[in-house]
């Protein structure tokens, strides 16, 4: 191969790479997520390294416990930053593939990622809960609620 054919591959190899780059920097910075307290009186926002960029509390907390408060924000705090952390790992892999690299961005996941298999089981709605029973069956056989 000559010299000048090489640099003029290497050049466009380059150049490609600058090109992924750029795309994977777009793409990280529009990297965030958000969680809802089970209550939706508190919501979050997080950026593509986890920091909290928006905290939402609702007018109907005034008066709670302060810890309860707190401990709820953690909580959705931890949710968006798994979500956000889901959105990352998706796109190192686009860019790196099942390597190492992924690997150890993986595992510099405090809270993990979404889709690492410790997802919660979401509860299926709540139409899909209801006992749709005969009410004769119902109050002859009533379901177990305490547990």
């Amino acid at each position: 191969m000559e010299p000048d054919q090489w640099l003029a591959q290497y050049g466009q190899k380059i150049e490609q790479a600058k090109r992924e780059a750029a795309q994977t920097e777009a793409k990280l910075g529009g990297v965030g997520g958000s969680a809802t307290s089970p209550d939706g009186l508190i919501t979050v926002t997080v950026n593509a390294s986890g920091a909290l960029t928006d905290l939402i509390l609702r007018p109907a907390l005034r008066g709670e416990d302060p810890e309860r408060i707190a401990a709820a924000v953690l909580k959705a705090v931890a949710e968006a930053q798994r979500a956000a952390a889901g959105q990352v790992v998706e796109i190192v892999s686009e860019l790196v593939g099942d390597s190492p690299a992924l690997e150890f961005v993986k595992s510099r996941m405090p809270n993990g990622y979404s889709g690492d298999g410790t997802d919660p089981v979401e509860p299926a709605p709540e139409v899909q809960r209801r006992d749709t029973r005969p009410d004769d069956d119902y109050f002859t056989n009533p379901p177990d609620v305490m547990a």
